[in-house]
């Protein structure tokens, strides 16, 4: 028998290594990705029940995997009515043994005509189908394979939970009835699904590296899961240099992974990071990766990004960046990504390189327009510009508001001692 707080421990990790495989997993067999949802967070439900009285199973995502499986087949034994349904439930009761979604001779794990055999790549591409808005497609791989709430969604595209939901509703409608294919498309089709898998992969690593709510800044093993799949499209698409520049650029942050935090869990910015203690070879492997895209001659987003990254990651320490050239790489960006995000980002480039004044003025029209309202990186910003140029008056009140807007338990921490280092001041 294990305590409570090992068990909700245990299920708490597994929620963040095994949620994908999981739902990837029961959406194949189904083809229902409402039912594979519910039994997914029923099986984690039954885990905290079971896993106190019977212990942490050896190979948890292989329990939830089996526990979520014969779930659905209870749901489908209830709810057939017709050949269809019973076809479902005799495919999902093909054995009498507990399911393993990790064995290599699961005859239900066979390649398709991709080549890759792997679930959540596969979900990836599904959720992507150029049938859907690129706005769905975003949001409802992040819910499906990442895990996140619909509020969680909502605020990371900054947009009401209400919106968010009839958008993934909608999506899911879609998928269904317009018969979409849960696969990775054959090589002729990946093009057109490109752009939309990056955008996907892209925002799961984001949500992993700063997450949007919770106690920790990071949800490492959403981080590393992005890695995994842009290794795994990488491969499929090696001559793509938009795919090999967003393995570069998730390569060069996750570098810096560790020194993000302290030991006791705080936010640590990028100029009091230890830089020694980054990890050299994911920078040697990102930087190599962003040379061989650039070779090719076909700029994008994703390798202008790495770009960026380079050029903190190869600083050998925080004076040596050369903020010049990232504000003129994130000019550049603009007009690749022309979002609000992106011109704040070039406002602290610019403070940075010629002077507070420079970055406020940015800020301040940034302000003027509305578009970031609720994101309290603005406003965090702001602060910082002030701080810096010693008007920590000013700082505060905007340390102060990007504090009410702050989720994330790890930023309001820091945002609440710089606030009071102001005030101090």
């Amino acid at each position: 028998m294990s305590t409570t707080d090992e068990v909700e421990a245990a299920v708490a990790a597994a929620f963040r290594e095994e949620w994908a495989q999981v739902v990837a997993t029961l959406i194949r067999v189904t083809g229902d990705w409402d039912l594979a949802e519910e039994c997914a967070q029923d099986a984690f439900a039954q885990a905290l029940e079971r896993w106190r009285r019977d212990g942490v199973p050896g190979r948890p995502g292989a329990w939830l995997t089996t526990t979520a499986r014969n779930r659905a087949l209870d749901v489908l034994r209830r709810e057939a009515v017709g050949a269809r349904k019973l076809r479902e439930a005799a495919v999902l009761a093909r054995d009498e043994g507990p399911y393993d979604p990790f064995d290599p001779d699961d005859p239900f794990g066979e390649d398709d005509d991709s080549g890759v055999a792997d679930d959540r790549l596969r979900l990836v591409f599904t959720c992507c189908h150029p049938a859907l808005p690129i706005e769905a497609r975003v949001a409802l791989t992040l819910r499906t394979l990442a895990g996140l709430t619909t509020p969680e969604i909502a605020r990371a595209f900054l947009v009401p939970e209400a919106t968010m939901a009839q958008r993934l509703v909608r999506a899911k409608r879609k998928i269904r009835n317009a018969g979409i294919p849960y696969r990775v498309p054959p090589a002729y089709l990946l093009p057109e699904r490109t752009a939309g898998v990056l955008g996907v992969l892209y925002l799961l690593f984001n949500e992993g590296y700063a997450a949007t709510a919770g106690a920790d800044l990071m949800r490492t093993g959403l981080c590393a899961e992005a890695i995994r799949l842009a290794r795994l499209l990488a491969r499929l698409m090696p001559d793509e240099p938009e795919v090999v520049g967003l393995l570069a650029l998730l390569l060069l942050h996750d570098a810096r992974r560790d020194t993000r935090v302290d030991a006791a869990g705080d936010l640590v910015t990028l100029e009091d990071q230890d830089r020694t203690a980054w990890d050299r070879a994911e920078i040697d492997e990102g930087t190599a990766l962003l040379d061989g895209a650039l070779r090719r001659g076909r700029p994008g987003q994703y390798q202008i990004q790495a770009a960026i990254a380079a050029c903190h990651t190869t600083a050998p320490a925080a004076a040596d960046t050369d903020w010049a050239d990232i504000a003129g790489l994130y000019g550049e960006l603009q007009r690749y990504v022309p979002s609000p995000v992106v011109r704040l980002n070039r406002a602290v480039a610019v403070g940075m390189a010629e002077g507070g004044a420079a970055g406020l003025a940015l800020v301040a029209e940034l302000e003027a327009e509305d578009d970031l309202t609720g994101y309290h990186l603005l406003p965090a910003t702001r602060a910082d510009l002030l701080r810096r140029m010693g008007r920590t008056r000013e700082a505060a009140e905007s340390y102060a508001r990007a504090l009410e807007l702050a989720e994330n338990a790890a930023e309001r921490r820091f945002l609440a001692k710089r606030l009071a280092a102001c005030r101090s001041a």
